[in-house]
């Protein structure tokens, strides 16, 4: 018996090189696939979305779920339209290039504005506990949008031209194909107000987790030269275990 059992074992083919290398392509193709269409790796380099999301967080993005649908794959993959509060990375209407996450507010025909720092939509006062607490000074164009007038310095000068077109009464209107998107931090976070809607063809995904938090400084954004980068991804080896944020590791985003 287990003569026959050693036999068998002995004449159980053996892999080929070719074959090895048939299954790594393979694995390697649907990898890329993944990265490629599925999901996307983003670094959050800025406090705007705070407490949620920490300068240093990795985020894996879905870039499917709000994609346009397709026949073919559509009963496969889970296409769904974008919501209010919704979490959305998407490119920069205003910076070419520039990749930028929000929370989204009001849809296509939601009424907006702010009293007071407090979000109104379609008469309806928000619950926002997501809110990163305020800083205690006043900002009329922030905080009473869109009723006080567009002077301030970080407001782009395209949408204060064409921002009243979208006023009726007291609200600002979303239009269609756009989205009012803001930051859960708001004293700091350049968003609609400043900039206008997010176009539905800029938006890339939503953020499902984060799979890696290191601490980093939050103007690490801003050094760019490469004796800095180097210096940053130096820290980062040696300090590896130590100033990893593993509470935040697997953490889902809502």
């Amino acid at each position: 018996m287990a003569k026959a059992k050693q036999q068998e074992q002995e004449e159980k083919p053996k892999e080929t090189t070719v074959e090895f290398l048939a299954s790594l392509a393979a694995v390697l193709v649907t990898g890329l696939f993944i990265i490629t269409f599925v999901v996307q790796a983003f670094e959050i380099p800025s406090q705007s979305m705070e407490n949620t999301l920490l300068v240093g967080d990795h985020v894996f993005v879905n870039r499917v779920q709000f994609a346009p649908r397709t026949s073919w794959m559509g009963p496969l993959l889970p296409y769904r339209e974008i919501r209010r509060g919704d979490i959305v990375v998407f490119l920069s209407p205003v910076q070419p290039g520039l990749y930028v996450v929000k929370r989204v507010i009001g849809i296509p025909g939601d009424r907006i504005h702010l009293r007071n720092g407090v979000v109104y939509r379609n008469g309806q006062k928000l619950d926002e506990p997501y809110l990163y607490p305020d800083a205690d000074y006043n900002n009329a164009y922030r905080d009473n949008f869109p009723a006080a007038p567009a002077h301030d310095m970080n407001v782009n000068d395209n949408w204060a031209l064409n921002m009243p077109q979208y006023i009726q009464g007291d609200d600002l209107v979303v239009p269609e194909h756009s989205y009012f998107g803001m930051g859960d931090n708001r004293t700091v976070s350049l968003d609609s107000r400043f900039w206008g809607f997010i176009p539905e063809r800029n938006i890339i995904g939503r953020p499902m987790f984060i799979y890696w938090s290191f601490e980093t400084p939050r103007d690490q954004y801003e050094r760019t030269a490469i004796g800095d980068r180097a210096q940053f991804l130096l820290h980062t080896v040696i300090h590896f275990f130590d100033e990893t944020r593993w509470n935040r590791t697997l953490k889902v985003l809502r």
